[in-house]
């Protein structure tokens, strides 16, 4: 039950409107990173963890054009994950609390 008493609805479906918002958020993000400043003393890190987040963003694009929408949303949001990561541990230096939860 939710908070309001209603029983909550199921959601059992991976949808266009679903994918694009996930999609846009996480390009949105990508983007941030891409621009931001890194910590200079973990540089390899954050590479590597922009790497692994453009990659799996990457996986989910093909996997959203092969028409499986289940390992596509899961894509998109492990690439997020590692975006998430980097900024929660401050290999990327931004501060958005619509994109990062690293605030």
């Amino acid at each position: 039950m939710g908070e309001d008493g209603k029983k909550d609805k199921k959601v059992d479906v991976v949808c266009d409107k679903r994918l694009d918002k996930y999609f846009d958020v996480t390009g949105r993000a990508l983007a941030k990173v891409k621009e931001a400043d890194k910590d200079s003393e973990r540089a390899k890190e954050a590479a590597d963890f922009l790497d692994m987040a453009e990659r799996y963003y990457s996986d989910a694009k093909h996997f959203r054009e092969q028409g499986n929408y289940v390992l596509s949303l899961a894509a998109v949001n492990y690439a997020h994950a590692w975006l998430d990561a980097g900024a929660r541990i401050g290999l990327f230096k931004v501060s958005d609390t619509e994109l990062f939860a690293a605030d």
